[in-house]
Parts: C-alpha cells; sequence; structure tokens
C-alpha cells in the first residue's frame, strides 16, 4: 500500500486487509500485490466457489490468513471482523458470468444481493462497534456493466452515469452498488464504489472470452462468435485494475465512485482475431491459422451492444494510470495460459451456456 494511507493508518492495533473473494480471478490478483508489497496482513476470504481457486493465491503465511467463508453467514462475518479487525474491506466476492446468470438468475440474487447486504451488515456493526473510526474503508467493487447499452454516437460511461442494466448479472450488481451507496449516506459507512471495464489476464476461469478462445484453439475446436461479434468492449489487464483499487484505498474518498478503464476499446471479434494471430506466433498450428476455427453462433438473449468508460476523472483523483495495453497484454495472457495448460481444463467443458 502507498505510504501516505499507511501513514493515516498509524495508532491502529492491527492494518488487516480483508479481501472477499480472495481466490477469485481480480481478488487473487489483489492479494498477489498486496502480499508483494509486503505492507500489511492480508485477510482473505473465499467461500470456494466453482471459479476460486486456491492455486491462484499467493503464499499466506502469518500474520496473513485464508478463510473459507460465506459473505451471505452473518455470524461468521461477525466473528471474523471481531478477531481480525481489519482497517478496510474490499468487496469481491459476486457470480460474474452473464451467461449463468441468464440460466440460473436466483443465484446471482443471492450471492450479489445479499451476499453484499449481509456484509455490509457486518461491516456497519464492526465500524460502530469499533468507535466510527475515521481510517476506515469499505471499497465495493462493480462492473461498467449496471449503466447498460451504449450506441454507437453515446458519450462513455461516467460517475454519473445512469444505471440500465440488461442482465440478471447486471442487474444484480446494479442493486448492490444502491445497497452500498445507501449504507454511506445512511450509516455514514466510508464505502466507495469502483465500476471497471473487461477484466482479462492470468488465473481468469476458463468460461470468460478470452480463455475460453485459447483453450478451444488450442484443441482445434470452433471458437463461438455471438451474433455478429461486433459487440464493443473496453478491455483492461486485470493487474491495471488492481492498481488502480490499491490507490482507491490510499487515496479515495468515502461516497466517491471511482471507474477503471484503459481505453482499449476493441469489438470482440477483433479480439478473438487478436487471440488467434499472437497463438499462430507462440504456439502456430500445422493446419494453418487459428482463425480457421472462427465461427458465428446464435446472439447472448440480450446483449449489451456497446460499453465504453470514460476514466479520466479517476485517472486525475486516484493518480492512476493503466501501464499494460492491448496487445501486451493478449501476448502476455496467450503465454500465461501456455505455461499452465491445466488451468484451462480444469472444471469447466466449453459448453455455451445463457440460451435463454
Amino acid at each position: 500500500m502507498g505510504q501516505d494511507f499507511l501513514n493515516t493508518c498509524r495508532g491502529t492495533d492491527k492494518m488487516t486487509l480483508l479481501l472477499t473473494g480472495a481466490a477469485g480471478f481480480i481478488g487473487s490478483a489483489l492479494a498477489r500485490a498486496c502480499a508483494a508489497g509486503n505492507a500489511e496482513p492480508i485477510l482473505a476470504l473465499d467461500r470456494m466457489g466453482y471459479a476460486s481457486s486456491l492455486a491462484a493465491l499467493p503464499p499466506l503465511p502469518a500474520p496473513h490468513a485464508f478463510i473459507q467463508a460465506d459473505i451471505r453467514d452473518a455470524a461468521t462475518l461477525d466473528s471474523v471482523l471481531a478477531q481480525h479487525r481489519p482497517r478496510a474491506i474490499v468487496h469481491l466476492a459476486a457470480e460474474t458470468h452473464v451467461d449463468r446468470s441468464i440460466d440460473s438468475p436466483a443465484d446471482f440474487i443471492d450471492h450479489n444481493i445479499v451476499g453484499s447486504f449481509q456484509l455490509l451488515e457486518a461491516a456497519r456493526r464492526y465500524w460502530q462497534a469499533q468507535g466510527r473510526p475515521q481510517h476506515f474503508r469499505f471499497i465495493h467493487v462493480s462492473t461498467d456493466e449496471v449503466f447498460g447499452s451504449l450506441h454507437a454516437d453515446e458519450p462513455a460511461f461516467a460517475p454519473d452515469s445512469p444505471y440500465r442494466p440488461n442482465s440478471p448479472y447486471s442487474a444484480s450488481k446494479a442493486a448492490s452498488d444502491h445497497l452500498a451507496r445507501a449504507w454511506h449516506a445512511t450509516y455514514g459507512l466510508p464505502v466507495m464504489v469502483t465500476n471497471c471495464s473487461n477484466n482479462y489476464g492470468p488465473w481468469q476461469f476458463p468460461e470468460k472470452l478470452m480463455p475460453l478462445i485459447i483453450q478451444k484453439a488450442l484443441a482445434g475446436q470452433p471458437l463461438p462468435i455471438y451474433g455478429d461479434g461486433r459487440q464493443r468492449r473496453d478491455w483492461i489487464y486485470v493487474d491495471d485494475h488492481v492498481a488502480g483499487l490499491m490507490a482507491a484505498l490510499e487515496r479515495g474518498r468515502p461516497g466517491a465512485t471511482y471507474l477503471f478503464g484503459a481505453g482499449q476499446d476493441q469489438a470482440n471479434l477483433d479480439v478473438v482475431h487478436a487471440l488467434c494471430d499472437e497463438l499462430d506466433r507462440q504456439r502456430p498450428s500445422p493446419l494453418g491459422s487459428y482463425r480457421r476455427l472462427i465461427t458465428f453462433v446464435a446472439d447472448r438473449p440480450g446483449h449489451d451492444r456497446r460499453y465504453a468508460i470514460d476514466s479520466q476523472a479517476t485517472r486525475v483523483a486516484l493518480d492512476w494510470q493503466p501501464q499494460v495495453d492491448f496487445a501486451q497484454g493478449v501476448a502476455r495472457t496467450v503465454r500465461w495460459c501456455l505455461d499452465n495448460p491445466d488451468w484451462a481444463r480444469r472444471d469447466h467443458d466449453g459448453q455455451r451456456l445463457g440460451l435463454g
């Protein structure tokens, strides 16, 4: 963590940082960054759902700790907070796959809304019992999908953009965003909300676009492109997002919203082309370019056409800048997947979900 924020915390008995969803994709990346910085104890909490992996977490010798727990369990949350007395909570635990939300929306309502409510309430009880310390922070990590779909001529999402979620996943995250803001406005809990664009990089569960395409390409299977493949997203390398979250911990203002995007706007088809071309360089196939495997399939129901984030205000407020450009990030991601073939195959058969 940065020295400015650490100075704010001097005099507290503990400076433990509680990460929920710590064995997930972004949570484990944040845990690795925090452990490498060696600034304070990390309390990594995860219920170990299908997309969680202890292998993605760094070694956590004492005083770091891993706790397998569910954020919907209020009694366990109260016990964990009372015992470890964190100075901040970064809330990353969530169900995140849009296709799964179409098939099983109840899971997303339960985990993303009810779970966030239980965590906010536990944090409020703990914070109030500690005398409402000014240095305490609760960072609620969310997605740009809560803002809905942009037309080609609409400006990018800003912190004051209206919420227009179009999938059960984005609706559940939108609801949890509203809860987080309400707990700040009503109870004074020092909450910040962050909304980020599409993350990618090492350790991402292979149901998501980039690892799925890499896995299928290496297996010689069709590479499914939803609809015409022209849905556009802003892509950010996961380590850049993590740096933004750390900056929010150091310099963020309670009650504020911070948007993290890298300005790497790409159509889904262009992302797949980039992955195929990088695989052609790093692991060429004797059968020819991996682009030969691209196959267009029926579109996802309610598929948002375009997301874009205007992160300029966040860059200024937090003194944060993304460092990894899209081509460099794709090369790193492909290299990592090639070096970790067992990860791409873990607990995922590559079957299409979310046909509604």
